[in-house]
């Protein structure tokens, strides 16, 4: 029987400001200052505070299975989270990533 496992993945808009405060101050290294707007993020985002800054997208997925962070892609203005339960590959063509599914739209 195959099984399923579950991924999901977030893209984090660095143009826009929603963030913007939530996570500099969550630093347990105390560097906040030294890092840019986007190593901030990065950082909060991989030392666990992904469900303290977006808890809507945590309470709403309805797994009762945690989700964890794989891998975090920069692009020019985003970051892009992927989690899982499992360090699965993501389809580019499912993917929400702007560099992944524009290169595959071309061909077709």
């Amino acid at each position: 029987m195959k099984t399923t496992t579950v991924q999901q993945e977030i893209l984090l808009n660095m143009a826009s400001n929603y963030l913007s405060g939530q996570y500099a101050a969550k630093d347990p290294n105390g560097n906040a200052h030294t890092l840019t707007q986007r190593e901030q993020l990065e950082e909060a985002c991989w030392n666990g505070y992904l469900p303290v800054l977006l808890p809507e997208i945590f309470d709403a997925a309805g797994n009762n299975k945690p989700l964890y962070l794989w891998q975090i892609i920069e692009g020019e203005n985003f970051l892009n989270l992927t989690l899982g339960e499992t360090p699965d590959e993501v389809e580019k063509e499912f993917s929400i990533n702007p560099y992944s599914f524009l290169s595959r739209q071309l061909f077709s």
